[in-house]
């Protein structure tokens, strides 16, 4: 049964209240001076006696990685390694190594050895976008050979062993040296993106255990023993808050087996953090385990949980752990660490709105959050035992500090490869242990990891970072954190687009009391009947628009923008009542339904803001004695005419584009879902538009809509739908006698994502399943056509059918469906003569039926792989993927996608940086994607538009979208008319 309440405070709560809070409870426990001189011989002896070349410190020294070489070195060690193909290498180390000099090495063997063999490539490798000749080829086969080997040395010193078996030994040799060490053995890999990704990392991790088993004693205490760490996410494709119920029933019983024979063995096994919006859901995860272990295996003390001091909620997370403890009787071993997604967690806040950030934006204060989560740890010594993982000297002496006044055991942990100058300092003391955090998996499978970790601790505000700059003096390095910066470091999200316009808010839906106040504006909410208009309505309606036209277009565009913005808060406050409008006659789910939500906010703020800018009189050059100014105003009575899929959205887009510029508005909605209009319109007459500015006709497009746009004295019309339709339309004005109208027009394509082999396969998936499938395909800028890199196809493929079957198809009202019903029976047979004809001339890839007692029009994901790109010539508006393989030139590719004539949106994945500039510049496209999804334009951000079959321009949320609503007047006045030029003789 999912909880009814969430068990840790708000996540996004002002920084500087939290951080008081946790230097209040540090008062009078910590004297940081001490901790300080402490740590400075610690620091000193490293300085004066550095690690080997190829350790963290040593490492960025050589090539930070704010440098293009260090850049240059992260990039590679991401991708080289899992290039299957000579001429993707060869290209991908010519474009990396191209910007970067690797000719000053450190005085080492291996400094030597690697730079230079990197540096020699830049001589032998062919230059960007040349064609090697062969004696060159030849030459940079060799050198991409030695700059893989280089690579591999540099993943060797991050990774303890390709298996568990390598890396007990390596273990047993590093305790050779240094006896007070464990172990916690990581099984390398990216999160689960399918059931057999998953049952694979199962099998690693039992496999792990079983061996760490063999070597532990199970009468020592599980801190006297080596370990596990494991991650949820690699246990269950779907481990995500949405999915609470399947990740309870299947991925818990997974972990209870692991958790098994660790307790068998008495070894730690610890569950790993990850992101913020997992973070409940992983808790519920844990309790589970813990009653368990409670009922089964109450002696065993080594189940724990990883905890990242940067989260706002940490310390409140400690305490509940401990609680838990308490609770069933149990014991916890409990990880500090600072936390490693910190630039995910910013992102993801900035782009859904949310009211504050998870995670705190200085440093420093994750700092005084890590010393206070240290202090509530050692508080708690029945219930927890305490290991802080950290690399920062000071830190770890004000560990030492707080430790000895409570007399407690606990253990330090660093990470393999990394801290080693520092921990062979401090384990100078024999009563202090250390476990190491040891990777174990393929070189390959290091990407992820080692980047992250280059990231973290490459940072110019790391520790690691600023240990190895002998220019950042002793008080600087180990200068106190306990102080308060009583503003955050970055904009928060509210704040993102400066001060002229604020961003919409959002909501996660993790957070239960968000979430419960869009289910309770969902069981309240009754779609309201619109009464439909007849064709004959237009003439009426044409003519009080006209007839309002004055008034509104003569209102200064101050006011009219003001009217916007007072529209923009009054929706961005009534969000849960018109996402339940978007779910339930539009069959959206909820974070779709959210999403359009702020984008019809955005674009209100957006063209308010535009609007005062494009229409402000500009005053022109010319000669003496006269003015010239141009200035702006609105056409005329526009018609704008808006899709279903985005009814609120685009809807609200055209609209206030059209309102902003001083015209009125005919505004006619898709006939499927004429409520989220009708809403849309009583709350902007709420706000101040006239009622005779902007009216609402509903009906069908064949006659409310054609009379619309055949009525005299329309000034304008924008469009978005078909290709076939806006045809109809373009010639329905060209027809018709009067001045030529303008229109605007967004209409749809075979959008495509081209995929080299350089891409990461788990990145390709998810942008694919989410470009393809999410809100079931129905999106203009959905991908229609994969063209996947023939060397790395059936690997890609793969995993994407995998991440597909794991989707749910259903009832858009739930919170664990993914894709709700098409939009009416009408498109569902559209579809399905689609997915016949496929199913006769192409390879399908995914099972074609719904569920026997699905909703009507439900759709589950399609994919086909089908012949040349050229076969496919039509746009199926749905969840449903056509797959073409590709070899060669990838600009053959995107010369073959330009010729389709259509050009909405592309995607690129590639970590080749130049052939993405390049590929981009050669396609005939409006939106180009490079490494991520492509869909989700936001306003002001990505303006949105496409070229040739797939529309006119301008882009809509973009700074030439409202030129095209306006007339231009410009006015020329003869300022010597009076007798003379004053101003030229005023000098």
């Amino acid at each position: 049964m999912p909880r009814r309440t969430d068990r840790l405070p708000f996540p996004y709560r002002p920084e500087a209240e939290t951080v008081a809070q946790r230097l209040a409870a540090l008062q009078g426990a910590l004297d940081w001076a001490a901790a300080a001189h402490v740590a400075a011989p610690w620091v000193r002896a490293v300085r004066e006696n550095p690690p080997p070349f190829w350790a963290m410190e040593s490492l960025l020294k050589e090539y930070p990685i704010s440098s293009a070489e260090g850049l240059a070195l992260m990039r590679l060690a991401e991708a080289l390694l899992r290039v299957p193909d000579a001429e993707t290498a060869i290209a991908l180390t010519a474009d990396q190594l191209g910007r970067a000099d690797f000719d000053g090495a450190a005085d080492s063997t291996l400094a030597r050895l690697s730079s230079t063999a990197i540096a020699m490539s830049k001589h032998f490798l062919p230059e960007s976008g040349h064609e090697p000749g062969l004696m060159a080829k030849l030459g940079a086969r060799t050198v991409v050979a030695a700059t893989l080997r280089a690579v591999q040395l540099l993943g060797r010193q991050f990774v303890l062993g390709q298996t568990i078996g390598e890396g007990m030994k390596e273990a047993t040799a590093a305790r050779r040296k240094q006896p007070n060490l464990q172990f916690s053995y990581d099984m390398l890999g990216e999160g689960a993106r399918t059931a057999a990704d998953a049952l694979r990392y199962q099998a690693s991790y039992e496999n792990a255990i079983a061996a760490i088993a063999q070597g532990a004693d199970p009468a020592r205490h599980p801190a006297q023993n080596d370990g596990i760490s494991i991650k949820l996410s690699a246990l269950h494709p779907r481990y995500e808050d949405a999915q609470h119920e399947r990740v309870m029933n299947e991925l818990v019983p997974r972990v209870w087996t692991l958790c098994r024979a660790a307790a068998a063995a008495n070894l730690n096994l610890t569950i790993d953090a990850e992101e913020v919006d997992r973070l409940e859901l992983s808790l519920d995860v844990f309790e589970a385990l813990a009653a368990l272990v409670a009922e089964h295996c109450p002696q065993w003390q080594g189940l724990g949980l990883a905890m990242q001091a940067y989260q706002t909620r940490a310390v409140e997370l400690i305490a509940h752990i401990a609680a838990l403890a308490r609770q069933y009787r149990i014991k916890f071993m409990c990880r500090l660490v600072k936390g490693a997604y910190w630039d995910a967690e910013i992102k993801r806040a900035q782009e859904q709105g949310l009211p504050a950030y998870p995670v705190f934006t200085h440093k420093h204060h994750t700092d005084v959050s890590y010393l206070a989560c240290a202090k509530t740890l050692l508080d708690a010594p029945d219930a927890i035992f305490p290991q802080f993982a950290t690399h920062n000297a000071g830190t770890i002496a004000a560990i030492l500090q707080l430790a000895s006044r409570k007399a407690v055991p606990f253990e330090l942990q660093r990470l393999h490869g990394m801290g080693e100058g520092i921990y062979r300092e401090v384990l100078k003391n024999p009563l202090v242990s250390c476990r190491v955090y040891a990777p174990v998996g393929a070189h390959r499978d290091l990407l992820a990891y080692l980047v992250r970790r280059l990231l973290e601790n490459g940072a110019n505000s790391s520790f690691v970072h600023q240990l190895a700059d002998e220019s950042v003096g002793m008080d600087e390095l180990l200068i106190s954190p306990l102080r308060l910066e009583p503003q955050a470091s970055l904009p928060l999200p509210m704040d993102l687009y400066g001060t002229a316009r604020a961003n919409s808010s959002g909501r996660d839906l993790t957070v239960i009391a968000q979430r419960d106040e869009l289910l309770a504006a969902h069981a309240a909410c009754v779609v309201p009947v619109v009464a439909e208009s007849r064709a004959g309505d237009a003439t009426a309606a044409v003519a009080r628009a006209i007839g309002a036209f004055g008034a509104w277009n003569h209102t200064p565009v101050a006011q009219r923008a003001a009217v916007l913005r007072f529209a923009a808060d009054a929706l961005d406050a009534a969000l849960p009542r018109f996402c339940t409008l978007l779910v339930k006659e539009a069959h959206k789910t909820w974070g779709d339904a959210v999403s359009e939500v702020r984008e019809a906010v955005d674009f209100l703020r957006y063209y308010a803001n535009e609007a005062e800018r494009v229409q402000a009189p500009q005053t022109l050059p010319g000669p003496t004695g006269e003015s010239n100014t141009l200035r702006l105003e609105g056409r005329g009575a526009w018609v704008c005419i808006s899709p279903w899929n985005f009814p609120l959205a685009i809807f609200m887009g055209q609209v206030a584009a059209a309102l902003a510029t001083g015209n009125t508005v005919l505004a006619k909605p898709a006939e499927q879902t004429p409520a989220v209009a009708l809403e849309a319109v009583k709350l902007l007459h709420s706000a101040g538009i006239p009622a005779d500015a902007l009216q609402l006709l509903h009906g069908p497009g064949e006659t409310v809509g054609a009379a619309l746009v055949a009525a005299p004295g329309v000034a304008g019309v924008v469009f978005t739908g078909s290709t076939q339709v806006a045809k109809i339309i373009q010639r329905a004005l060209a027809a018709k006698d009067g001045p030529i109208v303008p229109l605007i027009a967004e209409t749809g394509g075979i959008n495509a994502m081209l995929v080299d082999s350089t891409a990461l396969p788990e990145q390709v998936a998810d942008a694919v399943v989410q470009s393809a499938f999410r809100s079931a395909g129905q999106r203009c800028s959905a991908l229609r056509l994969l063209c996947v890199h023939e060397a790395i196809a059936d690997g890609v493929i793969e995993m994407i059918q995998g991440a597909a079957k794991e989707l749910v198809a259903g009832d858009p009202s739930l919170l664990s469906t993914d894709l709700g019903p098409v939009i009416d029976a009408e498109a569902f047979e559209n579809i399905q003569r689609h997915v016949a004809r496929l199913r006769g001339n192409a390879r399908a890839l995914l099972p074609e039926a719904a569920p026997a007692q699905a909703l009507p029009n439900l759709v589950p994901p399609q994919m086909f792989e089908v012949g040349p790109i050229a076969e496919v010539t039509q746009e199926i508006f749905g969840p449903v993927l056509q797959v073409v393989r590709w070899g060669g030139d990838p600009m053959d590719v995107i010369r073959q996608i330009n010729a389709l004539g259509y050009g909405l949106t592309l995607g690129i994945q590639t970590r080749i940086d130049s052939r993405a500039q390049a590929l981009a510049a050669a396609a005939r496209v409006g939106n180009v994607y490079v490494n991520r999804n492509m869909i989700g334009a936001v306003v002001g951000v990505q303006p949105f538009g496409g070229e040739g079959l797939s529309g006119t321009g301008p882009k809509a949320g973009g700074p030439n979208y409202l030129l095209r609503f306006c007339a231009e007047q410009t006015l020329t006045i003869n300022t010597t008319a009076a007798g003379g030029n004053v101003a030229l003789f005023a000098g």
